[in-house]
């Protein structure tokens, strides 16, 4: 057990190094969470001017939630897909651009749509058995599946972006990646969010502790302070969906081509190959 923990915080760092080596890994998931609050203001404002959803789930209630689904997963998956290919080149010894990661999600935009559309999908379904108003039971059942749903898909960009695959043999290469690789992705995953947990738990307590106090004196000062802290768990939000992407990238070209990346010599991945 005590291995794990400290293989998953080696995995985690050595992720983090290949970031900081290249900062520009992270303007993706900001353009990627701009687009978001996009989507969801252009699907959330005409849905309650137009009562969308007040009888329930209708058919055009269920087409139009799906279509919100399908947008949504879109845009985050070509950002991904974007910021896994420019950490591929990063890992190979390049120095990739914005313009080197957009130009790889283009060119592979097809598949993109298409898993986008698996995703909504299973995203809707999995919903659906986590409502609130289905039994403890269910719920279960749906946040299980939607665990394991994540875990499966994990490696589903870096195939996106480095096989000419469709959407579907995409998944199907992803599954059996994971299951050559299930203690790497795990461990990766768990590292990287329990590391970037913990720091947002560390900044929230101490920022918003230290704008109460401050609050006392000056309730201006205690909004700029309550405002950093907010802007700095965003920006740690931002450098963990980047450090998954970049780990994403390195566990795939690894279980892919047998090589270990630099920086991420003797973590265990020698297992990983497929």
């Amino acid at each position: 057990m005590f291995d794990k923990i400290k293989r998953s915080w080696r995995l985690a760092k050595a992720s983090a190094s290949v970031l900081n080596s290249d900062r520009e890994l992270l303007v993706f998931p900001v353009i990627s969470a701009a687009c978001v609050l996009v989507v969801l203001g252009t699907f959330l404002v005409p849905a309650l001017a137009l009562g969308v959803f007040e009888e329930g789930y209708s058919v055009g209630a269920a087409l139009y939630a799906f279509a919100f689904y399908f947008c949504q997963y879109f845009v985050i998956v070509f950002c991904n897909c974007a910021l896994v290919s420019a950490a591929m080149i990063r890992l190979e010894g390049g120095d990739p651009t914005l313009r080197d990661g957009l130009r790889a999600a283009t060119a592979r935009i097809g598949a993109i749509a298409g898993y986008a559309a698996i995703a909504a999908t299973v995203g809707m379904l999995l919903n659906a058995l986590k409502d609130r108003d289905n039994n403890i039971i269910v719920r279960l059942i749906g946040g299980a599946l939607g665990a394991a749903w994540t875990m499966a898909t994990f490696l589903v960009v870096p195939v996106l972006v480095a096989e000419d695959v469709g959407p579907v043999d995409a998944v199907k290469r992803s599954v059996a990646m994971f299951k050559r690789t299930w203690g790497e992705s795990a461990a990766g995953m768990v590292g990287i969010g329990l590391a970037c947990g913990m720091a947002m738990v560390a900044l929230a307590l101490g920022g918003f502790g230290l704008a109460w106090l401050l609050g006392q004196m000056s309730s201006a000062l205690a909004v700029l302070i309550g405002a950093l802290t907010v802007l700095a768990l965003l920006g740690l939000a931002v450098y963990q969906s980047a450090l998954g992407g970049v780990y994403s990238a390195a566990l795939y070209r690894y279980a892919a081509d047998g090589e270990v990346p630099a920086g991420f010599e003797g973590l265990s991945l020698e297992s990983a190959r497929v």
